[in-house]
């Protein structure tokens, strides 16, 4: 199913401010979390795949798409705490099975050092928070001068956006350039883009005080986890996936080949057998230390 398809979400108002989501299926619940700048779109794929089996959530994070902004600074920790705040706002009161693309990722492991007696499982789809390199493209805009220029939305900015996230340039639809193109526009996405750029991160990289106090709270919980990776990822490297193995020695991994930033929507299918394995294994209280053989994808 293309992103332009699929039933309308719809909101929710959580801590006061509006929400955008959409909510599908029956079945043990699951969170979908999207990346920097981006939306619940980057999960439609997914979101329509597990909903024959489970009760499927994906959002909008604050400042994001059709997500109003936080009251206050978006950044990790706040973010973090707004997943909590989305569960009791929609009324979800056991374990869920959180998944984050990117940004999505280490907004997932915050909640999960936070509160792990709501986490079922993570799954950490090319996730920040394993190493310090990131594009140049998010480490210019951690220059104040340079954020401003290059946050005015473009066609041709959101163009690049999209070859640079994708491996296969099919992805790159003028359906996707346009809806980037109309998320860029919306009054608060500069704003929210530079105080999470400068929450996480300097010109030279990620912070490594935040990713070193992040990893090892999560490693402490050992709560079932899958690590994924595309080797042509242009936003992240791939080569934190070896760092993700080093932290967390018992999560599952897999690195998918010829891919890019968003495995979730390059191998959607073999994607989402990843996830139903990990869930399947965490539901049935089984130990996840049998790494996923990388290989193709």
């Amino acid at each position: 199913m293309s992103a332009a398809t699929g039933p309308r979400p719809r909101h929710v108002t959580v801590d006061g401010r509006r929400v955008r989501h959409r909510v599908d299926g029956d079945g043990p619940p699951v969170v979908l979390l999207h990346g920097i700048g981006r939306t619940l779109r980057d999960f439609t794929d997914q979101h329509d795949l597990l909903a024959r089996r489970f009760r499927v959530h994906s959002v909008d994070l604050p400042g994001h798409g059709g997500s109003l902004p936080l009251a206050g600074p978006c950044t990790l920790p706040a973010l973090g705490r707004f997943v909590g705040h989305y569960l009791d706002a929609v009324g979800l009161d056991r374990p869920v099975h959180l998944v984050g693309n990117s940004l999505g990722g280490a907004v997932a492991m915050r909640f999960a050092a936070t509160e792990p007696a709501r986490v079922a499982s993570l799954a950490l789809v090319d996730s920040a928070g394993f190493g310090q390199e990131v594009t140049i493209a998010l480490r210019l805009l951690a220059l104040r001068p340079l954020a401003r220029l290059l946050l005015r939305p473009s066609r041709g900015m959101a163009r690049r956006t999209e070859r640079a996230i994708f491996r296969d340039p099919a992805f790159v639809t003028d359906e996707r350039i346009a809806y980037a193109l109309e998320v860029a526009r919306q009054p608060y996405a500069a704003r929210v883009m530079r105080e999470l750029v400068r929450d996480l991160g300097t010109f030279r990289g990620v912070r490594p005080q935040w990713r070193e106090e992040l990893l090892t709270e999560v490693a402490r919980h050992d709560i079932p986890t899958l690590v994924v990776w595309g080797d042509r990822d242009l936003i992240l490297p791939a080569a934190h996936l070896d760092a993700a193995r080093e932290r967390f020695p018992r999560a599952r991994t897999h690195l998918f080949s010829d891919c890019g930033h968003m495995p979730q929507i390059e191998r959607a299918e073999e994607f989402q057998r990843l996830l139903v394995d990990l869930w399947a294994a965490a539901e049935a209280g089984e130990a996840t230390d049998r790494p996923v053989p990388t290989g193709a994808g």
